[in-house]
């Protein structure tokens, strides 16, 4: 089958032929229609993450935002048959621990992160193997495409989950979101739907359009302003009841937590680069003073994929509307490189992987 694999870190990823996967007896084997290009599939290719253990090597295939039918299932496999047309999250659980026994199964004790590392290829391929599909693939509804899900691998769900279940979002709250890439935009649409009164902010006009098209009621942008924490608090009347970090460097995750009001909540959802490694100081004295909470987010467990789903059906939630452009295979390494400077927005979508 076609991939794209990883030969060396920050240069063009390799377009060749690699075998297809065969289903493990608990496994299935997904034929792809649709896979995102995700920023977290940036940081793979740049080579962060060691500091967690997940330093990306040569000959892996990246891609965790995949969608399309199944092929092949493993002979355990009791629920997930050929044909199924479903989504697969990029944070593969084993179903069996006790994390994912009470329903926390996106922090797996052996979580298995989807085109990281060696043991779950990724989906810049024609096929994917899933392990444990039974616990692992998500069954999408009648009716909706593989390109319009393909964000329900990460960034779509990833937001929901933090909107929805780590925050507390009431009707009418201000939520700022600081960082407008898929993650960003995603929280833009998820927050509005939720009710809440959404600041988006970013360094790029072109995202802020796209954020205020999704539901931003303010956005700012911050190249244009000394103080951002200090703008979202004249915008909100004395700061955000929650505000997202969507991008994960320092400044971000600082604005996020100097934008809030007192007893607000910082969400924590994207991950650091090499320049900080895991490592992000923040004013703790004032968090403590303001009782400030600090909710960290990652991705969301496949059991409550429901709760999008419903919201779809209804038109409230519209995946689609984030998603920005179809691509072929053998343009990841463009959108992968465009990244570097965040030029692009929404998600870029593979559609075209022979």
């Amino acid at each position: 089958m076609r991939a794209a694999v990883l030969e060396e870190h920050g240069e063009p990823l390799s377009i060749e032929d690699v075998d297809a996967p065969e289903p493990a007896p608990n496994g299935a084997v997904v034929e792809l229609e649709a896979c995102g290009v995700c920023r977290s599939d940036w940081h793979g290719w740049q080579g962060d993450w060691g500091w967690l253990g997940l330093e990306t090597q040569p000959g892996q295939i990246l891609g965790h935002e995949p969608a399309g039918h199944v092929v092949a299932v493993g002979d355990e496999v009791e629920n997930v048959a050929e044909g199924d047309h479903v989504a697969v999250p990029f944070n593969l659980g084993d179903g069996t621990c006790p994390r994912c026994q009470r329903g926390h199964s996106n922090i797996c004790e052996n979580v298995m992160p989807l085109g990281f590392i060696e043991q779950a290829q990724g989906a810049f391929a024609e096929q994917v193997h899933v392990p444990v599909a039974d616990h692992n693939l998500v069954a999408l509804p009648d009716g909706v495409s593989s390109v319009d899900m393909a964000g329900l691998g990460c960034r779509f769900m990833t937001s929901f989950h933090a909107l929805a279940h780590r925050a507390d979002v009431g009707a009418g709250d201000w939520v700022s979101v600081h960082g407008c890439g898929g993650v960003g935009l995603s929280a833009v649409h998820i927050a509005d739907a939720l009710g809440a009164n959404v600041v988006a902010v970013d360094l790029k006009d072109e995202k802020l359009e796209k954020a205020e098209s999704l539901g931003a009621v303010e956005t700012i942008n911050a190249d244009d302003v000394g103080d951002v924490p200090g703008e979202v608090s004249a915008i909100t009347d004395g700061g955000a009841h929650v505000s997202m970090d969507a991008l994960g460097i320092a400044t971000t995750s600082q604005n996020s937590v100097s934008s809030l009001d007192a007893r607000g909540q910082h969400i924590q959802v994207g991950l650091t680069t090499q320049d900080e490694q895991g490592m992000i100081s923040l004013p703790s004295d004032a968090m403590v003073m303001q009782e400030i909470e600090f909710i960290g987010s990652l991705g969301m467990p496949p059991t409550r994929y429901d709760e999008i789903f419903r919201m779809v059906s209804t038109g409230k939630l519209e995946p689609e509307k984030v998603v920005s452009e179809t691509i072929g295979l053998e343009d990841v390494s463009d959108k992968l490189e465009a990244m570097t400077d965040f030029e692009t927005v929404g998600i870029p979508v593979i559609d075209t992987f022979n």
